[in-house]
Parts: C-alpha cells; sequence; structure tokens
C-alpha cells in the first residue's frame, strides 16, 4: 500500500505548483487600508461623475 503524504492536498494531485509558498522579500507590499481606501475613493469618483453627467 502507498504511503500518504500529510499536508499536500488537492494541488499537489493535480500537478500545480503553489506559488504562494514563497514570499520574495523585494516585492512590493501594499497594505490592506490602502486598498480600501483606493475602493472607497473610486466608488466616490464614479458616482460624483455619474451624477454630474445626469444634470
Amino acid at each position: 500500500m502507498a504511503k500518504q503524504k500529510k499536508g499536500e492536498g488537492f494541488h499537489s494531485a493535480a500537478g500545480l505548483i503553489r506559488y504562494f509558498d514563497a514570499e520574495e522579500k523585494t516585492s512590493l507590499k501594499i497594505p490592506p487600508w490602502f486598498i480600501i481606501i483606493m475602493c472607497v475613493a473610486t466608488i466616490v469618483i464614479i458616482t460624483a461623475v455619474h451624477v454630474a453627467i445626469q444634470f
């Protein structure tokens, strides 16, 4: 009977490489609060343009 390896899930069985295991130190890191602020700012700008065009 074959031994089962612990910690390997469907990704390993499908032959997919898990890229999220290795994180580079030189990569650009964006804080979560910045993403939320940018989303809110985008919503406000799009709504303002939409309201301005209708009048």
